[in-house]
């Protein structure tokens, strides 16, 4: 690999785009859940999806050389372990994920980074003259597909926080801007003895009883309010995963402010996020950053910055608490 030119190297890079709209069109198009039934050939799938067939395989031959779906000598494709995550009825699945990724409105954003560079003006702001969550509310499809790919997000991401994270001693948890509670419910699920309750804004909590929390209903309790504004008070810990990331310095210490103030003594905060490491190396946090850059607003955090902001907000990290996946949990205590 050493031997590899840098413009090979460079150009799998530049070419990745391409891998990634693959893999999204093959997400869109349903192939990996016709598939869940057996191997099939394109000719068979293009019937059952409304495909040209010879386009279609082509576009499968393409993601089975990244190990998403493999030809048989047959011409047949089946599932591999990467197009099985791909399936709408996987645990986790990532199809909203990538979908969302391909999306017009994300794909054009990324095409401005540039611009976003050079200014600091956001894409959509520049594009249709509005920021992101204005857009969705005037897009709700493209809203539906990224609240579906959260959704995915946090069926990964909940049960890797609860195996990584000991949450002993917490009798009382509140997630904050915790949508319809997926995070919330895993962990209840891991601690029959702990309460929750389940913040987000209004119309979010509007939809969230009956969805994940429905199995621990009798240990949840649903508030809604603005976080900018008011944090329901009385909890052994706050938790917030991905919400200080969308976030500017100082929003988020409104946000934290907000928790040190209605914390319990000896209580907890839980941050979930990217943690960005020093050094040259390649994380997804790195690229997670841009994509804050490009539309929320906010950033990923190296440590000292996580530090920093929480002693603005009241509070001590602790500790740093790394997952199986790219997030970690920043513990702080109150100083």
């Amino acid at each position: 690999m050493n031997n590899v030119p840098a413009e090979a190297k460079v150009l799998d890079i530049i070419f990745g785009v391409m891998v990634a709209g693959a893999v999204s069109a093959l997400a869109k198009l349903g192939v990996p859940d016709h598939l869940e039934s057996g191997p099939k050939s394109a000719e068979d799938l293009a019937k059952e999806i409304g495909a040209q067939p010879e386009a279609l395989y082509r576009l499968m031959r393409t993601t089975a050389g990244v190990g998403i779906l493999a030809e048989g000598s047959d011409g047949r494709f089946s599932q591999t372990p990467m197009s099985e995550v791909l399936r709408t009825n996987a645990s986790p699945s990532l199809r909203y994920i990538a979908m969302f990724l391909m999306e017009e409105y994300h794909a054009r954003s990324w095409s401005l980074l540039d611009h976003t560079v050079r200014t600091g003006e956001r894409p959509l702001e520049k594009i249709y003259g509005l920021p992101l969550f204005e857009f969705f509310g005037k897009n709700p499809d493209s809203a539906a597909t990224f609240n579906r790919g959260m959704t995915d997000m946090s069926s990964m991401e909940g049960p890797m926080v609860a195996d990584a994270y000991d949450f002993s001693g917490i009798q009382m948890l509140t997630d904050i801007a915790g949508g319809h509670g997926l995070l919330l419910a895993t962990v209840l699920q891991r601690y029959p003895g702990m309460k929750g309750t389940l913040h987000d804004a209004p119309q979010v909590i509007a939809g969230a009883p009956g969805g994940p929390t429905e199995p621990v209903k009798d240990r949840v309790t649903f508030v809604s309010s603005d976080m900018f504004v008011s944090i329901p008070p009385g909890a052994d810990a706050y938790m917030m995963k991905h919400i200080i990331h969308d976030w500017p310095d100082d929003l988020c210490i409104k946000i934290l402010k907000g928790c040190r103030a209605g914390v319990n003594p000896g209580g907890k905060l839980l941050v979930v996020d990217c943690v960005i490491p020093a050094g040259n190396e390649f994380s997804v946090g790195k690229v997670m950053d841009l994509e804050m850059l490009l539309f929320p607003g906010g950033k990923e955090r190296t440590e000292k910055e996580f530090r920093d902001l929480l002693a603005a907000s009241g509070w001590k990290l602790t500790q740093i608490v790394p997952t199986a996946s790219h997030i970690s949990i920043v513990e702080g205590v109150p100083a």
